[in-house]
């Protein structure tokens, strides 16, 4: 290590003061030596936790991170950050915490970094909010760094019989890492390769095989070269990376979620990006990657497909191959010597699974500000529907009808009050989806919600509606039998309600009352609408 790096021009400028004695004491007392003092201080930021299977594994990785580290000539310090999973929370009132973690754990980890005087991060990240939210702090913090994401799960029905009941197929998880399919947590580990912040391939190695060892060992060392190269996320997650994200997502049928955490880390890093901008990229970039539930694939067939390197490679010119990636490459010097090796799972465009894009934005007078759907989930008969509104004032009402089995074919279920401020925290609605698919209405009965879905939602699930209804927006003003179309196509969200219906409607309307304690009354009050992104702005 050539340059004086950060930590040791800190002790240098301090050095007779009583805080560089505490300091180098408080280091013996953790068991430094004084070489180790004097190499940089790489924080390990791992998101380990015994509580859920997308990181219980995370403790071996740090540990081959760490070795990399000192491989090349670092000393790493290592600390956790919350990791709640939303599958724990589904259709309960844990969930209203999941997507606030986000800015919690941002949050934390610039806290831990800036009050320890760190020299260079290694990210150790894994499923739905937390791999966002650590990519948030690195834009924040703009120490170098590197992700390694902690990989998927086998795929859940490898040991199960064909006769096994669909749901349980759903539901088991057969491995540490994470679920595997195109849902928030692989989706989000692609969009962490394709912004050049992991290894090339890294994303779709799973959480049991060794290469994640070696990937992880390679990272740790990685991460000294780019502080001497003085290469930080700021230089890699550009406009450019962030377009580039933006294409895989959309040629991956990865879920809507990750339009919320683009437009979050978009904010983060002060780059102008706007919802529209997703449609826009939607319109001219195919869903080519079958990954499910957009198509019949696991993600181990996505990994040996090629993985994300396999999909940028039929993106081509799609993509700004000239974006700079952890590895001190561009993406296109990246992809030279790979290949993809199998073009039913990862297609040529000239051959997609669906000619648009995996997600659509839709506009119209029931969302103004706009609302998001995964279209490469929707069957062709759905994607124009209209029909009558069965309307539920939060998630809980909806999950009582669900689990009567009250809801008719043709229907439009609408949950509102679950947006960022309303629940307050976004839930995501998985638990009536999941009931839809038991009844085989996943595919006849259309969602409209001001909340979020899981990435494994099928059908007609249209979320993210904003203005959000606990703020009076046109969802508030929806009564049972009102008339909805959906034309995704058309990217239309309407209600069948004359202009001067829907201003008497909103006049009468009041917000529900409720009494918010703790963390979840500090998001609601600071947090901004999903069509921005969910960002907590003071």
């Amino acid at each position: 290590m050539t340059k004086k790096i950060r930590s040791q021009v800190l002790l240098e400028n301090v050095d007779r003061t009583a805080t560089a004695l505490v300091r180098r004491e408080l280091f013996k007392c953790i068991g430094l030596t004084e070489e180790e003092m004097n190499r940089p201080l790489v924080g390990i930021v791992n998101s380990w936790t015994e509580l859920t299977p997308g990181h219980v594994h995370l403790r071996e990785v740090a540990d081959a991170v760490k070795t990399g580290v000192r491989i090349g000539g670092g000393t790493p310090l290592e600390f956790d950050t919350p990791a709640p999973c939303d599958g724990y929370g589904n259709g309960l009132e844990g969930m209203k915490y999941v997507l606030p973690q986000r800015d919690l754990i941002a949050d934390s980890v610039e806290t831990m970094v800036l009050a320890h005087h760190l020299d260079a991060l290694v990210f150790i990240s894994s499923c739905d909010k937390i791999i966002p939210a650590h990519l948030m702090a690195a834009a924040r913090l703009d120490l170098p760094s590197i992700f390694v994401t902690g990989g998927p799960m086998l795929p859940f029905d490898m040991f199960l019989p064909k006769e096994a009941p669909r749901i349980l197929s759903q539901l088991c998880c057969p491995s540490a890492g994470a679920c595997s399919g195109m849902g928030t947590a692989n989706t989000m580990q692609f969009l962490t390769e394709a912004l050049g912040m992991s290894l090339p391939g890294s994303a779709t190695t799973h959480a049991v095989q060794s290469e994640k060892i070696v990937q992880a060992k390679q990272s740790g060392m990685q991460v000294m070269r780019l502080l001497e190269a003085e290469i930080t996320p700021r230089r890699i997650m550009t406009r450019e990376a962030l377009e580039n994200a933006v294409s895989v997502q959309m040629a991956s049928g990865g879920s809507t979620n990750a339009v919320l955490h683009i437009l979050a880390l978009a904010d983060e890093l002060g780059i102008e990006l706007a919802i529209d901008e997703f449609d826009a990229f939607s319109k001219r970039v195919p869903h080519i990657c079958g990954g499910m539930p957009s198509g019949p694939y696991f993600i181990l067939d996505i990994y040996k497909a090629g993985g994300v390197p396999a999909i940028m490679i039929q993106l081509g010119e799609l993509l700004h191959g000239g974006a700079l990636t952890v590895t001190g490459k561009t993406i296109a010097e990246n992809l030279v010597g790979r290949w993809v090796l199998d073009e039913e799972v990862i297609r040529p465009r000239s051959n997609p699974f669906h000619a648009g894009g995996g997600i659509a934005i839709l506009r119209g007078n029931l969302a103004p500000d706009t609302a998001v759907v995964k279209q490469s989930g929707v069957p062709e008969s759905m994607l124009v529907h209209r029909g009558p509104a069965r309307v539920f004032e939060n998630e809980a009402e909806s999950i009582v009808a669900a689990l009567n089995r009250e809801f008719k074919e043709g229907e439009v279920v609408v949950i509102r009050n679950e947006g960022p401020k309303g629940g307050p925290g976004m839930r995501e609605i998985l638990t009536v989806t999941e009931q839809l698919f038991q009844m085989g209405l996943e595919e006849k009965v259309a969602i409209v919600t001001d909340a979020r879905f899981s990435g494994f939602t099928r059908g007609p699930a249209v979320g993210h509606v904003c203005p959000e209804a606990y703020v009076g927006g046109p969802l508030a003003a929806v009564r049972n039998g009102d008339m909805i179309r959906i034309d995704i196509p058309g990217r239309k969200l309407e209600l069948e309600i004359s202009e001067t219906e829907m201003d008497k409607r909103l006049r009468q309307w009041h917000a529900p009352q409720r009494k918010l304690t703790g963390h979840l009354a500090k998001y609601a009050a600071l947090v901004s609408s999903a069509h921005l992104g969910a960002v907590v702005r003071a």
